[in-house]
Parts: structure tokens; sequence; C-alpha cells
């Protein structure tokens, strides 16, 4: 082993030791505590050792370590993929002479892009995030502890759904993007083909939840004194992330539930005989899609901005304008999204405006490029494992922006799309991507291993990954007349596919050398100091290695401008006995002893339910799977399905009221700046982004309406019901609703228990009375003729409004749940949950304004 950053002392300007959030001066450092664990605060919560510890945790460290060491797996699932497709192209093939048959080749195709991208980037960036930005931002853990672990546990059981529809007749099969008209079953008709679709929709919900926790946290949880503009870099880089995921993947799960209910109960939005189906899948797609680059990227650029700044010993230069560059490139995000539809029938002026949007959103890139080029300048470098692979990725990243200005313009885009072109340049973006968050893990696996890895082998996994990298990918610009996703092209390229192909085995063999080092390092590397980076200057650097259970001997504060801890004499609790203010003392970071309000402050690290509800929607998903033309059919699997759809029914509802039920603290936060959001509680600010996601979920919905409808032509469009009349008792019993549910509120505050229980009843009762009404409506229309499956007009009136009613449904629950607790006597204190649940139901009689002229007057 080595010791890091053995080099000798040299002259470097390092900015006076400030930091990305303050001034340190010195080491900093906080004293390593041992590693076996102790009581959580007269709970039984075990050890790291323990496997029981890994299914009730909560804390961010250890959900971090999930996502990381899942999203790996992920990765060898998805290279395997690979290698067969490469196998399959070392040489241009016949149908009859192929290793995999075209519709395995198919699905291996589709299988490796979905995986990669979904099941692997991100988590595996998320992973980085969980167990950082908590330490960076001086927060104990995440604002929503609890829905920290559901969105781990929904990201596995998504995973597992999709493993399983390999085997229900193979697995989705028309490609990562799920063009239109390829993706309903006339296309794909297998089970497994639903079972990916109802697991990527699944992967969504758990995006949406770590969105919600991580906006809530950074907003809210940041130490005093720690600015919004003082962020670190990587923590600025996330933050940006999980706004443009909070509304790029509602736009997918728009996308998503549509095309379920196509797969499933035989809507025809995507279908062939749709006036806009293919092109309003795209829309859909590529809204979420071209956001999800960056969405994949921006992590990576935090890690190298992080990288770069430790290993240069020199701040960014240009900061404030990197975060700025950061900021633009996240709202130009979402007005691209159209150059990836340059051969669609999309008029040229507009095409032309988005080759304008394409062309703008690379200038901010660089001057990001630029200010990492002139950091490295400015500093003196240490090659360091994460230095290098923070390099390489800017490096290959380059080449990708180069290669990505020819599909922004119009013309080239004719002659390079559905080429392998975009295969090279998407690699080298979204692999580039991937090579800065393998310099991460190699930068933070001391600090949540407590064990340095070998350096000499971190080095070579570099040099060995880079060559495979490049060997594998550069030669398909050469032979970029391949057209994607077919394994048959011009005999004259084979020698490119053939070192390409070289090249995929060697890139992938590369991470065996890292599984190894990593690996034997976690359980036998040489102790990690707590900051083994000499200029590492962000606060995970300040505490021990791997840190406390709660991250800091004391309340963490930059209102100094230094990062100090405020402690008092009572210990802290470690992961495995206790850190005293005399152990914090001994650090060269500043410890004031005073009395915190944190002192008696005692929250909670473990639960259950997280992963039991996780199970419960994933037995619920499986067993969905298997419905078609609104109906499970006949047979043994039929039953199978019905089974596990009716357990996971039962599981799920379960534990939801285990859920509520179950006392749970979370740290409160507010401490610090939490702007925009001062003074406001974190279940308010949870529940408002939430309600901002929703926004784009009914906005995804109601586009779609509106785009078929003008492609079917507006005026030709008969109206879905033709009779407005119960639409408006409809609104009059939801506008009522919400009257109650403000009435419930007052009587709260005057500390009117039954008044409570009445106006909540009568809340329940109009929900009821709208729903009963919506069934009359559609048992009418039924009775009609008139059914999902009828025609375009159908789909999306039934579609539409029942993802409406579903949410009104939801409220219902919440509502008897409400009106069980208040009977008790609850809310007459804290009245905080009433007003959650009304922000909730507003939002949803909101909707129903819109909806109701939409479809009933228009």
């Amino acid at each position: 082993m080595t010791e890091p950053d053995d080099e000798p002392e040299h002259d470097v300007e390092t900015d006076g030791g400030q930091t990305d959030g303050g001034t340190v001066s010195g080491e900093l450092a906080v004293p390593a505590a041992e590693t076996d664990h102790a009581d959580d605060h007269g709970h039984d919560f075990p050890g790291t050792n323990s496997i029981k510890r890994w299914f009730i945790t909560t804390n961010h460290k250890d959900i971090g370590i999930l996502y990381v060491v899942t999203s790996l797996f992920f990765l060898v699932l998805g290279g395997v993929l690979a290698w067969l497709m490469r196998i399959q192209l070392w040489a241009p093939r016949e149908a009859t002479e192929v290793i995999l048959s075209p519709g395995a080749y198919n699905q291996a195709v589709s299988a490796h892009g979905l995986l990669m991208v979904f099941w692997f980037l991100s988590p595996f960036a998320f992973g980085f995030a969980n167990y950082v930005v908590p330490l960076q931002i001086g927060a104990k853990d995440l604002a929503f502890p609890r829905l920290n672990a559901l969105s781990y546990w929904l990201y596995l059981a998504s995973g597992l759904l999709f493993g399983i529809s390999f085997f229900q007749g193979g697995t989705f099969a028309g490609g990562w993007t799920m063009y239109a008209p390829l993706n309903v079953p006339t296309f794909t008709p297998d089970v497994g083909a639903s079972t990916a679709v109802l697991a990527l929709t699944l992967f969504v919900a758990s995006v949406t939840v770590s969105s919600v926790n991580f906006l809530t946290t950074m907003h809210r949880m940041r130490a005093k004194g720690l600015t919004l503009r003082n962020l670190p870099l990587f923590t600025w880089s996330i933050l940006l992330t999980v706004w443009m995921m909070l509304f790029a993947f509602a736009a997918l799960l728009a996308a998503l539930i549509i095309l379920s209910s196509d797969r499933l109960l035989g809507t025809t939005y995507f279908a062939m005989e749709s006036p806009a189906g293919s092109l309003l899948w795209t829309h859909l797609f590529w809204f979420f899609g071209h956001p999800e680059v960056y969405i994949v990227f921006f992590p990576a650029l935090g890690v190298m901005a992080e990288c770069f700044q430790t290993f240069t010993g020199r701040r960014i230069v240009g900061r404030k304008w990197f975060i700025a560059a950061m900021v633009l490139v996240a709202l130009q995000s979402f007005v691209v999204w159209m150059h990836h539809m340059f051969l669609t029938t999309i008029n040229l002026q507009i095409k032309t405006l988005f080759m304008v949007t394409t062309i703008g959103i690379s200038l901010p890139f660089d001057l990001m490029v630029f200010a990492l080029i002139y950091t490295m300048l400015k500093g003196k470098i240490r090659f360091t494992t994460p230095f290098l692979f923070s390099f390489g990725a800017l490096l290959l990243f380059i080449i990708g922006g180069i290669t990505g200005v020819f599909l922004g313009a119009v013309v080239l885009d004719y002659e390079f799309r559905g080429t392998y072109w975009v295969v090279a340049h998407f690699h080298y973006v979204m692999v580039g991507g991937i090579t800065a968050l393998v310099g991460g893990l190699y930068y933070w696996f001391p600090k949540m291993t407590g064990r340095m890895y070998d350096e000499f082998l971190g080095k070579l996994h570099f040099g060995v990954y880079f060559v495979g990298f490049n060997l594998l990918y550069f030669p398909l610009f050469i032979a970029w007349e391949t057209p994607r996703r077919v394994f048959d092209y011009a005999p004259g390229l084979e020698p490119w596919h053939k070192v390409a192909t070289i090249g995929g085995f060697v890139l992938g063999l590369s991470f065996l050398i890292m599984f190894y080092n990593l690996g034997k390092s976690a359980f036998s590397g040489d102790p990690a100091p707590d900051n083994p980076w000499k200029y590492g200057s962000t606060a995970e650097w300040a505490v021990s290695s791997p840190p406390i259970l709660e991250n800091f001997p004391g309340t963490p504060t930059y209102e100094n401008g230094n990062l100090e801890f405020l402690t008092s004499s009572a210990a802290a609790q470690t992961d495995g006995g206790l850190a005293t203010a005399a152990d914090a003392a001994r650090s060269k970071v500043q410890v004031r002893e005073i009395e915190t309000e944190d002192d008696d402050f005692h929250a909670d690290h473990a639960s259950i339910w997280p992963a039991v509800l996780s199970l419960g929607m994933f037995l619920l998903f499986l067993g969905l799977s298997g419905v078609q033309d609104a109906s499970f059919g006949e047979g043994t699997m039929a039953n199978v399905y019905m089974a596990a759809t009716a357990v996971g029914g039962a599981v799920t509802v379960g534990s939801l009221l285990s859920w509520g039920l179950e006392p749970f603290t979370a740290f409160p936060g507010g401490e610090g700046e939490a702007w925009p959001f001062d003074g406001i509680e974190n279940g308010k600010v949870g529940m408002w982004i939430f309600l901002a996601s929703d926004v784009v979920l009914f906005g995804g919905f109601i586009g779609a309406y509106v785009f078929t409808r003008v492609a079917f032509g507006w005026a030709a469009w008969e109206p879905v019901p033709s009779n407005p009349v119960p639409g408006l008792m409809n609104t009059y019993l939801l506008l009522t609703s919400s009257f109650t549910v403000v009435l419930a509120l007052i009587a709260a505050e005057k500390k009117h228990k039954w008044g409570v229980v009445a106006t909540l009843t009568t809340t329940f009762v109009l929900g009821v009375g709208f729903l009963g009404n919506k069934a009359i409506e559609w048992n009418h229309l039924f009775h009609e003729g008139m059914w999902l499956s009828t025609n375009v007009r159908t789909s999306t009136f039934f579609l539409t409004t029942g993802l409406h009613a579903a949410h009104v449904i939801v409220g219902l629950f919440i509502t008897l749940f409400l009106i069980a607790r208040a009977w008790r006597g609850a809310y007459l204190e804290d009245n905080r949950s009433l007003e959650y649940f009304g922000l909730y139901w507003h939002f949803v009689d909101i909707v129903w304004l819109f909806l109701f002229p939409l479809f009933y007057i228009l």
C-alpha cells in the first residue's frame, strides 16, 4: 500500500485556505472513532457487520453505500450485454449466421441502454450524493430519512423487476428510447416488455421520492453561515441535477403511464392508427431525455471540480462563473429536446430554432471546460488516481462535445442520425461521465470505508480503462456509416469493428482491477486518515473516516467564516462508540463548547417499512405485468399474476398504514440560511416540491390530449363525454370539499376536536360523492359502447380523468387516516399534517378546474 499524498511539501497557492463554504487553517480532521455500532438512542440499531442493519437503516451514509454497491451490480449486468453485442458485431453477419438471434440482439441492445442509463449511471452518482452532500452542507441526515431509504428500496425493486422481464418471454426489444409504435404490443407482445415498462415506472417513483428529499435537504438543512452561493461545487451540481430530475422525470412518468395503459388496458395513444402516436411519444420522451444527459453528467462535473481543486491545490478559477454556467445549462436543458427530432415532419423554422438553442447550450460548457483547464495551469497537479480519472473524463467530454456539434446542425444531422456516429458521440459523453464518477469512487473511498486503496492498482486501472475506452469508441467515428441497432454492416468496416470489440473487452476487464483493489482494500487496506488528500477543503474531510452516525462531533457552523463545531460536554454518538468534545478539540478545526439546541435532540435511524413497502410495490407491479386488454386472462400464470397483484396491494396498503403510525423523529433543519424557503418547515417544503412534479405530470397528460386533438383536427374531434352536467356536478363537489378542508384546519387551530372530525368526514363524503358520480358517468359511457380502447378520443378522456380520480382515491385514504387520528384527539396541538393534506387536496381540485372545461366544454 502507498501512503496518501506522500509527495514532499511544495509551495502551492491555496487561496488562504479558503474552502467551499468557509475558511479552514491547517489540517481538517476529527479523530476517528471505533467502527462497531452502539445503541441508536435507545433503539436496537445493529452494527455495519449485521445484515439486519442494511434492511432497516435510514442513515444517509448507509443508503449511499447501498446505492453504490447495487449500481455496480447493474454495471456488470449491462456490461455483459454489451460484450454479447460486440461479439455479434465482430464481423458482418447474415441473420442465419448470428450468435444471438435477431430478437435476442434487439433485447440485448435495448436492455443494455436501459440498464446503463437508468439503473447504473444516475444511481451510482446518487450513491455519492447520499453519502457526501449532507456532510458538505453540515446536515446530520437528509430531511426525510425514511423516504431516503424508500428511494433505494424502490430502485432495487425496479431493477429486480427489470431482471425478471428476461424470463417472461423476453424483455423489451424496441430500443432504449422505446419509440412508438414499436413500444406497443403489436410489435413487442411479450409480457416481459410490459414488465420492463412497469419497472421503469417504479424507478421513476424512486427518483421522484429522492428528488423531493434532496431538494428539501439542500434548501432547508444547511449549517449556519453556509449560503447557497458558498455551497461546494459537488453539492451545487447535485442541487441543479435534482431540480432537473424533478421536472424531467415527471414528464417521463406521464409517458410511461400512458404507455403502460396502451399495453395493459388497450388505450390507443401510441398505436399506429393514432394521429399523433409516434410523434407524441418522441416529444414526451425527449423532453425528459435531453435533460437526462445533463442529469447524468452534472454529478460527474461536480466530481471533476472537487478533484481538480483538491489535486491542484487551487479553487476552481472563475468559481462564480462556473456555477452560473451550470445554472444556465440546467435552464436551457428543457428547450433543446427537438434536436433529437430533426428527421421528423416538424417544419424547418422550428428545427432552425432548436438548432440555435442547441448551439447556445454548448457555450456555458465551454466556460466550464476552460475553467477546469486554467485551474490546472494555475496549480500544481498531483497525479493521483481520482485526478487521473477526472482529467480523463475532461478529455473524453471534450471529444464528445465537439462531435455533438455536428448533430446539432440540421443538415449534418440528416446524414449522421441513425448511424454509429451518434453511438460514438453518445458514449464519449455518457461514459465520459462514468469516468469521472469512477474517480469519485476512488476519491471518497477512504472516507466511506476508513481504508486506503492501492494507488498503483488504481493507476493501472485508469491506464487499462482509458486505452480500452478509446479502442472501443473512437473507431466507431470512423465506421460511422454502420446503422444503429443492426448487426449487419458493410464488409469494408469490419477492421474497425474488430478493434472496437477488442477495446470493449479491455474496457470491461479493467473493472476487475478496480473490484479487486477496492474489495481487498475495504477489509485490509491501510487505515485512512481523516483527510488523506492534503488539500481536501470541504467539510467531509473535517470529520472521521468513516464519519460518526450523526456525522459531526457537534453542530457545524460557518457563521464566523470558518468551519467550527459547537458542542457541549455531552457525547456525540458514533458508529460504534462516543466522540467527545475533547476528541474534536484535538483537531485544528475550531471547537466551541456551548449549550446547543441539538444537545437533547435524538433522531431515529431505523425503520423496516421502506423495505416492506417496496416489496409490496414490487409484487403489485409484477402482478400487473400480466394484464393484457384490461384482463389477466386464463390459466396458471394468470392466477399467479392475480395473486401477486392482490398480495402486493395488501402489503403496500398495510405498510403505508404502519409507516404512518410508526413514531419516527428526524432532524428538523432550518437553522441556517434556507432561501427561498426561510421559515417554512420541511414537511411543507417537501409537499410543495412534490406538487411541482405533479404539475408536470398532469401537464404531460393535458399536453398529450391537446397534441393528439390538434393532430386529429380540433373541429373534427367529437368530445367525450357529450353531456357536461356530470362534470359540472363534480366541480361543485370538489370545490365544496376544499372548503371543508379549510374548516378542518380552522377547527384544529381552535382546538375543537369534533369540529375537525366533522369537517374531515364531510370532506371524505364529498370525495366519495365525486367518485360515485364519476362511476355513474363512466358506466353510462360503457353502455354506449365507449371503452378505453374504442378510439383515441375515449382513451384520452378515460386515462386523464382516471389519473385524476386516482389522486382523489389517494386523498380519501389519507382522509380516513386523518379522521381516525383526529377522533383520538390528534392535530389540536400540531395541525401541520392537516395543512400538508390541504395543500394536496387543493391541488387535486385545481387540476379538475382545468380538466372540466378541457373535456366537457371546449
